[in-house]
């Protein structure tokens, strides 16, 4: 059974994947999968909600004195999410082919399709790059050159008191936010699993929302939903919240995308 398996999942994908339509309400299904294989994985699964957790501590503590490029660099970091969750695809798919939950594997998954994974992470750091450019830029001209504190920030945001800078702030990162998310909801799990390119994994991804608009946008409203319980939690939360995501990736991947190997 196992040699089957291990030959099934080495198939290069098929070029143009098919699209399964979901409805909404299986998004709740996403969420408790990643819940279990959470569960699940253990302390392999929890590794991974642990580095974020400290990575996002570090930029936190080394960046504090300039909140400008703080808040650039924390939701720059995120958009490296989909590639760093990596690990947590490997790890739902073993536990789907009945392979115990295994750590040291999954930090190296992505090497059988090292080209693509590569072109992918770095059109990610481009993106995050541009992303804390522009919002150097957008601090630096609401607040006259003289670059504001935490608490500068907070004080115009809950106040309005600058309604236009938040606007566009949120607005331009919103815009980056869905884009990275459209081009890679599916598109990471599908690079791992079916050896598939960026261009046909960002494609296949791209077809996912514009053929299941609500649901993506529930599971959009999620990922928005437990990230924003790590970074209320001073980034602890992240340590549980990131497992439950990647892994409920794994299962939005297997919902949506029609594979020859669909486990019953």
């Amino acid at each position: 059974m196992s040699k089957s398996n291990n030959f099934v999942r080495e198939r290069p994908a098929k070029r143009h994947p098919e699209i399964r339509r979901v409805k909404p309400n299986v998004v709740a299904d996403w969420l408790h999968a990643g819940v279990v294989d959470t569960h699940r994985g253990g302390w392999a699964s929890l590794f991974y909600g642990a580095a974020l957790t400290v990575a996002g501590l570090f930029i936190h503590v080394f960046f504090a004195e300039s909140y400008w490029l703080l808040a650039g660099l924390t939701t720059g970091f995120l958009l490296l999410g989909p590639f760093l969750a990596t690990g947590l695809y490997d790890l739902s798919r073993r536990m789907e082919l009945n392979e115990p939950p295994k750590l040291i594997p999954s930090l190296t998954a992505w090497l059988p399709n090292l080209i693509n994974f590569s072109i992918f992470a770095a059109l990610l750091i481009a993106v995050m790059a541009i992303w804390v450019f522009i919002s150097f830029r957008i601090f630096l001209h609401f607040f006259d050159s003289n670059l504001p504190t935490f608490i500068d920030v907070a004080i115009n945001v809950i106040t309005l008191k600058q309604p236009t800078f938040a606007l566009i702030y949120f607005s331009v990162g919103g815009l980056f936010a869905a884009f990275i998310f459209a081009i890679s909801v599916v598109a990471v799990p599908l690079m791992l699993d079916r050896k598939a390119s960026v261009g046909s994994a960002a494609l296949t991804s791209l077809l996912v929302c514009v053929r299941n608009p609500i649901p993506m946008l529930l599971w959009a409203f999620c990922i928005v939903v437990l990230v924003g319980f790590g970074f209320a939690t001073s980034f602890l939360g992240l340590i549980i919240a990131m497992p439950i995501v990647g892994h409920a990736s794994w299962h939005v991947y297997r919902a949506l995308v029609e594979t020859n190997d669909k486990q019953a």
